[in-house]
């Protein structure tokens, strides 16, 4: 009987094992596919989800298929371009200018004209032209002979194609003459019109060329025809300056990315975006040997990716940092906005200048300009400047009106015969500007400023600073120019009542 019970209770286990085991092996197995997957899986989508969060971050958040389609070959393709070289030890600068036909007439050449530097850039051009722009008129409609050097330009241009250099223009819109445009992009151009009313009221009045994201052209010339030989500019061209030059190109891709008839502007600026170079965060380079701190800003706010100088703080920096002079040459000057209805009052840039000269005690001298399109309201707050003269306060402010003469058939030409340079030269740094001197310039339309100080160079060292100084204080004491008095009522017969 013993056996008979323990049989039973000694197979019984055995029995158990048999039907527990493979139980026990699916579990097993399962486990360990389990953990495979965990060990896979996990990682894949720590990998997607981080991709995809780098991606966002650095190419912004797609707004459409088409968009994220463009971003992810714009990604593709700049992982396989290497990055651009550190800058040079020696950036090559060069302060250019055009004057119109007639104006300095013995004056000898002293620098190298707008005209010939645009060529000079597109000569060296290898891979890429990119211009943001007010307008593209290279040509005159009607056939004005002082077009030709507009003409060069424009037919420089249309070669970049056989180059295999790639050309685009971020231009304002509408453009009400299109012929230049059409014709560059049947020679294979990109072309986007940047609806800038829509997104924050204002222009794009930038007038930026990036070359290779190694050379660069900012300042007050149009892509005009008359901006190289009926108007009077003032600009920068930089080579062989690749830092300097992509953030250029970063202010440039910034017009292009909102461009379109559907252009938005993005809930966030992403980071390929970001500015590399600021008033806080200035790149150390050197201008034709000479050490210089450079960055460049912008307006509007609603276009200032991030990091990027506000175009209005740069001038009020650069004002602030004066000690001993503030030079000033600039078409417009008024502490207004002149577009809106009634005229709103906006004082930044004004108080700033009194307070330089009635509280610090610096040298004022500012430059306006008069022609058929002057304010005639500029003047008279410019004589409110002039005021602070007297004495008990004896503030050092003088304001001169710069007069470019026509001919009867110069008179005809639209949009010409003026002063049209927007430049600050301080004992200590020089800004050159794109924008006009009064509030929705800095507030809703698109402008950029390039700021640079090469205080504690060496005595006697040509700088751009000293090199835009000379311009400034030629023109100051021309013959185009005139005291404005506190007693007059036509500083300007020309201006707009």
């Amino acid at each position: 009987m013993e056996k008979d019970e323990d049989g039973p209770e000694t197979e019984a286990p055995a029995q158990t094992e048999k039907t527990e085991l493979p139980n026990a092996q699916r579990t097993k197995k399962r486990s360990s596919c389990c953990a495979l997957l965990s060990r896979c899986l996990v990682p894949l989508l720590v990998l997607f989800f981080g991709g995809l969060s780098q991606h966002l971050w650095l190419y912004g958040l797609p707004r459409s298929v088409a968009q994220l389609s463009a971003q992810m070959h714009l990604h593709w393709l700049q992982g396989l371009v290497p990055q651009t070289a550190p800058c040079s030890s020696d950036c090559r600068a060069s302060l250019v200018e055009s004057l119109p036909v007639g104006v300095y007439p013995s004056a000898p050449a002293a620098r190298q004209t707008i005209a010939q530097s645009w060529l000079r850039l597109l000569d060296r051009a290898n891979r890429s032209v990119d211009v943001a722009a007010f307008y593209l008129t290279l040509r005159s409609r009607d056939g004005d002979p002082t077009d030709a050097q507009g003409r060069s330009v424009f037919e420089a241009l249309k070669k970049l194609k056989s180059k295999g250099v790639s050309l685009r223009f971020a231009l304002n819109a509408p453009q009400t003459q299109t012929d230049d445009a059409q014709e560059l992009q049947e020679e294979g151009a990109e072309v986007k019109e940047v609806h800038l009313s829509d997104l924050t009221g204002g222009i794009i009045h930038t007038k930026l060329w990036t070359v290779d994201q190694r050379d660069l052209y900012v300042g007050s010339a149009n892509m005009d025809w008359r901006s190289l030989t009926q108007v009077k500019e003032v600009g920068v061209s930089v080579e062989d300056c690749s830092c300097l030059a992509e953030d250029a190109s970063r202010v440039f891709d910034a017009y292009w990315s909102v461009g379109g008839a559907d252009g938005s502007l993005p809930p966030y600026w992403p980071a390929r975006l970001s500015a590399l170079s600021s008033s806080h965060n200035p790149l150390h380079l050197k201008f034709n040997g000479v050490p210089a701190r450079v960055y460049l800003s912008s307006a509007p706010p609603q276009l200032s990716t991030r990091g990027r100088t506000d175009d209005l703080e740069a001038i009020l920096s650069v004002m602030d940092d004066a000690r001993q002079f503030i030079h000033v040459s600039v078409m417009d000057f008024l502490p207004q906005d002149q577009f809106s209805k009634p005229p709103r009052f906006w004082p930044p840039l004004d108080s700033s200048l009194r307070s330089a000269a009635c509280v610090r005690r610096l040298k004022v001298r500012l430059l306006v300009s008069c022609w058929p399109h002057s304010p005639a309201a500029m003047f008279v707050y410019l004589q409110s400047l002039l005021v602070l003269n007297r004495p008990p306060l004896n503030c050092d402010i003088q304001v001169k009106v710069f007069t470019i003469p026509s001919t009867p058939d110069q008179m005809k030409i639209p949009y010409a015969r003026v002063n049209h340079a927007k430049f600050m030269v301080t004992d200590r740094v020089l800004y050159i500007g794109t924008s006009n001197w009064s509030e929705g310039y800095f507030t809703q339309t698109a402008g950029v400023g390039l700021v640079v100080n090469q205080t504690g160079s060496e005595p006697g060292l040509e700088t751009l600073r000293t090199q835009a100084d000379q311009i400034f204080l030629r023109d100051w004491t021309s013959q185009y120019s005139t005291d404005l008095t506190l007693d007059q009522t036509d500083a300007c017969p020309l201006a707009q009542s």
